[in-house]
């Protein structure tokens, strides 16, 4: 590796739209954090996009999100100190869009009209969800413009009848394709 005799003080800050260009360059599955407000007499489901997911620990099972903290499921989470994680499938992108705030026909204010049942958790897992997991939350930690939950995972669900992950990419949607007669790369393929 070449050496530099710059130091980071002399590098020029990170413009916010350069960086936004190399995470979308990182392809990644599509989930919506959800909860439930029990506060008053009608419990209200609440819902958010987000792809910054990640499972931290086998022993104890644990996994990350990021929620912005403009984001109006936050103050939520932080009261109830729980969230269920719900990995969306194919053809979900109406749902995606909705739950991320971004122009959509479905009404936001009305869960964006997503069917859903509680887990035995108590928390919203969306029909077109295939796999889910429901969690307590650990550990919290303050990042910039979002909070880290580190969140314990105290129920799980996967749902293969329903199809493949929703993919996203540079700001797109993406499907696996696959060939009829041949497996993916990698490990066989017990999915068809």
């Amino acid at each position: 590796m070449a050496e530099t005799t710059e130091t980071t003080s002399d590098l020029r800050p990170i413009e916010a739209q350069d960086y936004r260009e190399v995470l979308a360059r990182f392809a990644t599955g599509v989930t919506v954090v959800t909860t439930i407000d029990d506060s008053g007499d009608d419990p209200q489901p609440w819902g958010t996009t987000v792809n910054s997911f990640t499972g931290i620990s086998l022993d104890p099972p644990l996994v990350m999100v990021s929620i912005g903290r403009e984001r109006s499921i936050h103050p939520i989470i932080e009261r109830t100190k729980r969230f269920g994680v719900n990995v969306l499938a194919e053809g979900s992108e109406a749902i995606s869009d909705c739950f991320a705030g971004a122009p959509s026909p479905l009404p936001r204010s009305a869960f964006c009209n997503a069917d859903y049942s509680l887990g035995h958790a108590g928390l919203p897992v969306l029909d077109q969800a295939i796999a889910y997991l429901s969690c307590d939350v650990d550990r919290v930690i303050e990042a910039g413009d979002h909070t880290i939950y580190l969140g314990q995972v105290i129920e799980t669900a996967c749902r293969d009848d329903i199809g493949w992950p929703l993919l996203y990419f540079r700001r797109r949607y993406l499907s696996i394709e696959r060939a009829e007669t041949s497996d993916l790369r990698g490990k066989p393929d017990t999915l068809r």
